[in-house]
């Protein structure tokens, strides 16, 4: 039974028990509906309370409803029928009560929770609003600045914030169901209070609603359902109940059947898939309880941040003194930010550092569950890394290399007991970016390839598996991607017209940009890296630009001039000199922003679609997120591959056709061919 209705004398104790999140489904409403009738019919109940079994409280929609045509009762009769119940109810929440599992809160008479609750409208991050009356409800009980706020972020609030907010009545110490009921007992003989949708909307200040939409305009970028939520909870503030409802309801469907919303649900089930692939089901982890890193710079100094972050105590290996105290002050400079910015308090911080040990003696390791090498990215310095972890650690302990190019297969020669072994590819910042590349060698287990995962969901990181090429997935992609700016460059694009249009596109930043802020000289070093394997990097103005010096915002010029602390980008002559040099004798074409995009995005998804072929990927989903969460593909439109689905195979492949006829990108290759036959990747992955 997915309800059951308990009697504590004048109270009735309704409980939803839909594993594993108490998901609202169709038998889930009905229930409810009923409840709501057997209980008004009841005279010996004065109260009810709406308390979730399991670890949540309803936590919103059902996902394996997403996409599909609604089946009655619908949501919003659902709230209604609860809030026209001739008995007070009152949610009592654990866990998370989001979407529309708030709304089943809302259309109760009261609310209460546990402190560790937390309570949200999530639906923007799926592209869609309320559809159960959240943004119509919602500013008639705790105002409309903080109903904007709520509605238009999609962050949920902890219970000490909602209190203060007004969305709950109280905070339950101990036993919520004892707590509920006694909350419920205080109030059984009252009046029932006024319901939520007959109150009325607090006034605003002028020019109130006109500031509001200039900045969720400007969070949200491209993104239609932020504003379109705002316009929702603007109508619930100007016209009467019923009118609003009815606006939210056409909204929330118009937007459910849109793009956005289809990309944004793509990307919700790929991430919910990510932790636990279907090719590790069954396969035990190895427990991780403590972890070292060797190498405290920027990189070293966030994985150690974020192993900390999780609970677990670190070891930092360096190879002097003087070299550990500056990475244990780079991990100690990330807490202080932390603390600065307001994410954490000065006591945690604190406890955070206390639980990283220091030293320049491999033999700490020696009990080490996890080892993450995070030094200069040279062949030999990691293989003489893992010679000294091959000869102090048990012969369990995982060993993980973070490498971005280089051969994990490689540094891993002569390791004792290879099987232990994998590249765990972190993104910068560490301690921030979502995205881990789980490189598996040729000798890695399945254990300890599922012990790469375990590790991920530990550290609240988006796991992908990668096979071994130069790049893995992300950075294979993003050479592309450099190349094809440059192809644009030479034929008649300008750096701030290409970096205008995949901003345009989506993209926090363009290509040159993007360059400039992290340097020239890395993509530099890695494609000597490349010539020296014998391969042939594209990259001649890129190759003169370093020749120059300028190396980006550090140097104080790269792809733009930059003045002396300001990190805004100036066009440079010198670059203009450089790009007409080296594009002499080549045709040059006018360039817009849709054709300059085509020209980055499409390539980039044919060579994306190789490393399905060659199974370097698995899923063109994991493609996505890893443009997604590590490079900033923009999220509402899906990812790399499922953009090219949505637009149609058949024309990303005419368009690449048309590139390479012009010698502006490499042809369509056979898989991309083969996919657009079923308009689908899933032909050629798996």
């Amino acid at each position: 039974m997915t309800v059951t209705i308990a009697r504590e004398n004048a109270i009735a104790v309704v409980t939803v028990d839909n594993p594993p999140v108490n998901a609202l489904s169709q038998a889930l409403r009905q229930a409810l509906v009923e409840a709501v009738a057997e209980l008004d019919a009841d005279a010996a109940v004065k109260a009810v309370v709406l308390i979730c079994a399991g670890r949540t409280f309803i936590a919103g929609a059902d996902v394996n409803e997403f996409g599909k045509p609604p089946q009655p009762p619908l949501l919003p009769d659902v709230v209604a029928t609860i809030e026209g119940a001739k008995k007070p109810w009152v949610a009592a929440i654990h866990g998370s009560a989001l979407g529309g599992g708030l709304e089943v809160a809302l259309g109760c008479a009261y609310r209460v929770a546990v402190a560790s609750a937390s309570l949200g409208l999530p639906e923007v991050k799926l592209g869609i609003i309320p559809g159960a009356g959240g943004t119509v409800r919602l500013l008639r009980l705790i105002g409309s600045a903080a109903a904007v706020d709520l509605v238009t972020s999609g962050s949920p609030v902890g219970a000490t914030k909602a209190e203060g907010l007004g969305l709950i009545d109280a905070i339950v110490d101990g036993d919520l169901r004892a707590g509920a009921i006694g909350f419920a007992n205080g109030i059984a003989e009252k009046s029932l209070p006024q319901p939520i949708s007959s109150r009325a909307v607090p006034a605003v200040e002028p020019g109130f609603w006109e500031n509001a939409e200039k900045a969720v305009a400007a969070k949200a970028k491209r993104e239609v359902a932020p504003l379109r939520a705002l316009a929702s909870v603007r109508k619930a503030s100007e016209t009467d109940f019923s009118d609003a409802m009815a606006f939210e309801r056409e909204t929330f469907l118009a937007l459910r059947g849109s793009e956005q919303a289809a990309a944004l649900r793509h990307v919700f089930f790929a991430e919910r898939a990510a932790p636990r692939p279907p090719e590790l089901a069954g396969i035990t982890p190895r427990d991780i309880r403590s972890a070292a890193v060797v190498g405290g710079g920027t990189m070293g100094a966030g994985i150690a941040a974020a192993l900390r972050d999780a609970g677990l105590p670190v070891v930092l290996i360096e190879r002097d003194a003087t070299a550990v105290e500056r990475g244990l002050a780079n991990i100690r400079a990330i807490y202080d930010g932390s603390v600065k910015r307001g994410r954490l308090t000065q006591e945690a911080a604190d406890q955070r550092m206390a639980g990283v040990t220091g030293g320049d003696n491999y033999g700490l390791l020696a009990d080490t569950d996890l080892v993450i090498e995070a030094v200069f990215e040279d062949l030999a310095v990691k293989r003489a890394v893992f010679e000294k972890l091959s000869s102090v650690c048990r012969p369990d302990a995982v060993l993980a290399t973070n490498t971005s190019y280089l051969d994990p297969n490689a540094i891993s020669e002569g390791v004792s007991h290879p099987e232990r072994f994998l590249g765990l590819h972190f993104f910068s910042p560490a301690h921030v970016m979502k995205l881990l590349e789980i490189v598996l060698t040729e000798a890695t287990s399945p254990e300890v390839l599922a012990t790469g995962f375990a590790l991920a969901r530990q550290l609240g990181k988006i796991p992908v598996r990668a096979g071994i090429c130069d790049g893995f997935i992300g950075n294979r992609i993003l050479k592309v991607t450099r190349a094809q700016a440059e192809r644009l460059l030479l034929s008649g694009a300008t750096p701030s017209a290409i970096d205008a249009a995949m901003r345009a596109f989506g993209l926090p930043m363009g290509p040159f940009e993007a360059q400039d802020l992290g340097g020239l000289d890395i993509a530099a070093f890695q494609r000597k890296a490349a010539r020296e394997r014998g391969e042939i990097p594209f990259a001649p103005v890129a190759e003169r630009l370093c020749a120059l010096g300028r190396f980006g915002q550090k140097t104080g010029g790269g792809w733009y001039d930059y003045q002396p602390g300001d990190r805004a980008p100036k066009p440079s002559e010198t670059v203009a000199t450089v790009i007409a040099e080296e594009a002499t004798g080549r045709p040059q074409h006018a360039w817009d922003e849709a054709s300059i995009a085509d020209a980055i995005i499409l390539p980039m998804v044919n060579e994306a679609t190789r490393i399905l072929e060659e199974r370097v990927a698995l899923r063109s989903a994991d493609i996505d997120l890893v443009k997604i969460h590590g490079y900033g593909f923009p999220r509402w439109r899906g990812g790399p591959m499922h953009y090219a689905e949505a637009r149609g195979l058949a024309e990303v492949v005419a368009v690449l056709d048309r590139l390479a006829a012009e010698g502006l990108a490499d042809p369509p290759c056979e898989g991309l061919r083969q996919a657009a036959q079923g308009d689908s990747f899933a032909a050629i992955a798996g």
